[in-house]
């Protein structure tokens, strides 16, 4: 089911880590059709806790973050699944916000909490 060979970005802030590995897991069968990135604490403790095989990009604050949007505007990302913790404030929020408003520009869903990211696979799942 790989759409296009492009690759489904997994990302969240600390506070929503376990949040976004039980998304996974509930996912699985559905994200291991497809090529996975992250950033890097959020790739490990997804590959650790599900199995699943998610490509690390750096730390979010360290770059990870605008290298993932440099993704998006090579047209790289299918789609972004980024578990934001909205009661915590983040030393990188412009490299957050950049983020945010690349992938609304080019067009490319995102999903910042759960039941959106729900919602954005089972219309995937359709397609």
């Amino acid at each position: 089911m790989l759409m296009n060979g492009k690759k489904i970005a997994l990302i969240a802030h600390n506070a929503k880590k376990d949040e976004i590995c039980m998304f996974a897991q509930e996912h699985k069968e559905f994200l291991s059709q497809h090529l996975l990135i992250g950033t890097e604490g959020t790739a490990r403790i997804i590959s650790e806790k599900t199995g699943l095989n998610v490509i690390p990009l750096d730390h979010g604050p360290d770059g990870g973050d605008i290298r993932l949007a440099n993704k998006v505007l090579d047209g790289e990302i299918l789609v972004l699944f980024f578990f934001i913790d909205m009661e915590t404030p983040f030393g990188h929020e412009v490299d957050i916000s950049s983020l945010i408003r690349i992938c609304v520009i080019k067009d490319v869903p995102i999903a910042l909490n759960n039941q959106t990211a729900h919602l954005i696979v089972k219309s995937l799942k359709k397609s």
